[in-house]
């Protein structure tokens, strides 16, 4: 799918304020070029799998020295986290997949 083929209304206002990585992480996405750790939150759910996606946020997305990514999930009920820890692997496949390279170093799970 080529960036013409994409509808994006840039005339639609969020209704909260955003942050710059987000703002840019969008408008990068109209150019097919992936922002960085913002786009991760902000893609979350098109990142991983439907089963993840509703049972785990993104609250924190660390680089580290050597440029790999920390990420910190949290389930959105206490009772996903043992559910979460064993689709760590799988998760971080898939973050490694949408990025090209292996970018995840760690994943933590916090309650």
């Amino acid at each position: 799918m080529s960036n013409q083929d994409k509808k994006i209304n840039l005339d639609v206002r969020k209704s909260r304020p955003q942050t710059l990585a987000a703002a840019f992480g969008g408008l990068m996405e109209i150019f097919g070029v992936r922002a960085g750790d913002a786009d991760l939150a902000n893609n979350w759910k098109n990142i991983v799998s439907a089963d993840i996606s509703n049972i785990a946020n993104v609250v924190a997305v660390k680089k580290t020295r050597d440029k790999k990514l920390n990420i910190v999930l949290r389930p959105v009920s206490p009772a996903f986290a043992l559910e979460l820890s064993y689709k760590i692997e799988d998760i971080k496949n898939q973050i490694n997949k949408y990025y090209g390279y292996d970018a995840v170093s760690k994943i933590t799970i916090r309650k």
